[in-house]
């Protein structure tokens, strides 16, 4: 769908936001931003693992609604925080470590990495953005 901001139950954005994807549990159903998705395909692949993962980890939460993701909420990389911490894991945090481990699997990182370290082949062999590998790859090596 190319405007999520006219789904079911959408909440009203901010001039300027858009949602990369949602999540209707009731209906079992994933909607993906269109226009956002057909200019980076790869960002398509990590918002839809990222609503698999509210699916996975978070449908039986205290909130059975829908869940909307703004595009800052599906971050492919990792949140700053003042300290240099992580900071807490949020939902939308969690969500999205559920995208890279489903779509970039730790040991298949690891080996991938070992064999060739070009970061571009990386990216490829994925079918992930830079963002995410870079994230990953701090991660998991």
């Amino acid at each position: 769908m190319g405007d999520l901001a006219g789904a079911p139950g959408a909440p009203s954005l901010a001039p300027g936001q858009s949602f990369s994807g949602l999540l209707l549990p009731g209906l079992g159903e994933i909607w993906v931003n269109a226009a956002e998705a057909q200019e980076w395909p790869p960002r398509r692949r990590f918002t839809i693992g990222h609503e698999l993962g509210h699916w996975c980890v978070h449908r039986d939460g205290p909130s059975d609604g829908a869940v909307y993701c703004r595009e800052a909420s599906v971050l492919e990389e990792a949140p700053a925080t003042s300290a240099g911490r992580p900071a807490r894991a949020s939902e939308e945090e969690e969500a999205n470590l559920f995208a890279a481990a489903l779509l970039m699997p730790a040991r298949l990182v690891e080996r991938e990495y070992r064999r060739d370290r070009e970061f571009g082949g990386l990216c490829g062999r994925f079918d992930v953005s830079g963002a995410a590998m870079g994230r990953r790859l701090r991660a998991v090596v």
